[in-house]
């Protein structure tokens, strides 16, 4: 165990020297690679200050920064906004120091702030629309400036809200400029970091004029970083995640009422004697009939309607949308389909009303072989042709798309690779896999994930340190843990973050 620990410790000292960064400004953030800590994440979660034998390990272990997500209602006093807690100040206080003690930046963060959360309860005012919620969030954001002047960004930066979502970009811009007026005029060299809308995952141009940096995340495919979280509805319904993952179903299937985004998921096939098709349901929003043709021309081979509502049902959960007046129940219903030959394609389409989702497909052959393809929904994204082919080495189902690194850099890096060009710090605030998503998958995605962030010259922030997505104490059931001063400690994942 001492040689472990002492082995440890000299990475530590190595990496210390290979991740030394110049200071970093609004317009080039260093590429920072740590933890996202949360004693101060929740309000009720935690009783406890940030733990001093973090940071060391955290240092020890080759890493030099930390994410702070903080509940503001841990420094108020009897849901005063403008009383203080000067005991939980004090927590961050604590933090900021071992911050300096050990080489580690710290990142303030407000998770819930006054008037914004992304978790429940919501907050009882809105800080895009009340002009009191925005002055007393802006005077807790100075209080903060006030606290911390001097110290240097280099060792402390302030990330101002925690992936605003369903914002317009102009409303938002506004808020954060209010914010950002309060902190630089305590302090006007504090490096400030803004998440970017739509959950932090696109860019906001507008907040360029602020002179901030901004912040992204790493959480896509959402299906199989957040697989049978218990904070996310319906997310044991879904398929088990792979990856990477054949493109060729994005999941929905779009009625009459999208007419514009509508399209058959379609899959190629030659199977000449009678066998099984399986399709499985996972959520219905209004109304749908879902019907499978095969070899087109050859008319209908099966349909099935569905009509969700209140009360008891051929679904497992009642999921009423009051702000569209509609049921989007969750089915999770497999549906095997006998076919008695398949020459070209089969095809799935919604005929009838709004959506549905396909969470999996498969085929059950004459010779007694299964073949199943777990589906991820994606919104909006359009299908691509789906082939099956049972004796094809690299797997049966094959598609000239697919959910990989490549997709990955298109859709969820490129884009911020653009503002870094544009002169814009970028960091991934956070990223990782919940403890329900197989062990081998999360590291085949999490490596792709760190080599593009390496590519685009992108620090990070994984979720957790310690916990469900962590690398220490994550309970994973696939995992052989060691031992780390009574920590259970995921060697694999850590050997892979330390190459990136």
């Amino acid at each position: 165990m001492r040689r472990i620990w002492m082995a440890m410790v000299v990475w530590g000292m190595i990496q210390a020297v290979t991740l030394a960064q110049p200071e970093p400004s609004a317009g080039e953030l260093p590429r920072w690679r740590g933890f996202n800590l949360l004693e101060m994440f929740i309000k009720g979660s935690s009783t406890t200050p940030f733990k001093e034998e973090d940071f060391k390990l955290i240092s020890d272990l080759g890493f030099n920064f930390v994410r702070l997500p903080m509940d503001y209602r841990f420094w108020i006093r009897n849901g005063d906004w403008a009383r203080f807690n000067e005991t939980a100040l004090h927590w961050v206080d604590q933090a900021v120091e071992y911050g300096r003690q050990y080489g580690v930046h710290v990142c303030l963060n407000f998770h819930r702030a006054p008037g914004y959360t992304v978790a429940s309860p919501p907050e009882s005012t809105s800080l895009w629309t009340d002009a009191d919620t925005q002055k007393a969030c802006a005077s807790h954001w100075a209080l903060f400036a006030r606290r911390y002047k001097g110290i240097p960004n280099s060792r402390l930066s302030f990330n101002l809200l925690n992936e605003p979502s369903n914002i317009d970009p102009n409303v938002h811009a506004y808020v954060v400029g209010l914010l950002v007026e309060a902190i630089r005029v305590e302090d006007p060299n504090r490096l400030i970091i803004a998440d970017g809308i739509n959950y932090g995952v696109t860019p906001s141009w507008n907040l360029i004029p602020l002179g901030v940096a901004q912040a992204t995340r790493g959480y896509q495919p959402f299906t199989l970083t957040h697989y049978k979280a218990g904070w996310v509805s319906g997310s044991d319904q879904w398929a088990v995640p792979m990856w990477p993952q054949p493109l060729g179903c994005a999941g929905y299937l779009y009625g009459p009422t999208k007419q514009d985004i509508r399209s058959p998921v379609i899959i190629e096939a030659n199977i000449p004697q009678p066998f099984t098709f399986h399709v499985r349901v996972g959520t219905v929003s209004h109304s749908a009939r879902l019907e499978v043709s095969v070899d087109r021309g050859r008319g209908t081979a099966w349909h099935q309607e569905f009509k969700p509502g209140p009360g008891e049902g051929p679904w497992k959960q009642v999921v009423y949308m009051p702000q569209w007046n509609v049921y989007q129940n969750i089915y999770d219903q497999d549906f095997a389909i006998p076919v008695p030959v398949c020459r070209r394609e089969i095809r799935l389409d919604n005929t009838v009303g709004d959506w549905l989702t396909i969470t999996q497909i498969g085929f059950e052959l004459p010779d007694g072989r299964s073949f199943s393809l777990p589906v991820s929904p994606r919104w909006g994204e359009a299908h691509h042709i789906l082939r099956f082919d049972p004796s094809n080495p690299a797997g049966a189902f094959q598609s000239d798309a697919a959910m990989d690194r490549q997709w990955l850099w298109d859709n969820y890096v490129a884009p911020w690779v653009q503002l870094k060009e544009a002169g814009v710090g970028v960091i991934v605030g956070e990223w990782g896999a919940y403890n329900q998503t197989p062990h081998d998958v999360t590291l085949r995605w999490m490596e792709d994930c760190l080599q593009n962030f390496q590519q685009a010259g992108l620090g990070w922030a994984l979720w957790n340190f310690r916990g469900s997505l962590g690398v220490m104490d994550s309970g994973r059931a696939d995992v052989q843990y060691e031992d780390l001063h009574g920590h259970k400690l995921d060697r694999k994942m850590l050997d892979l973050l330390r190459r990136y």
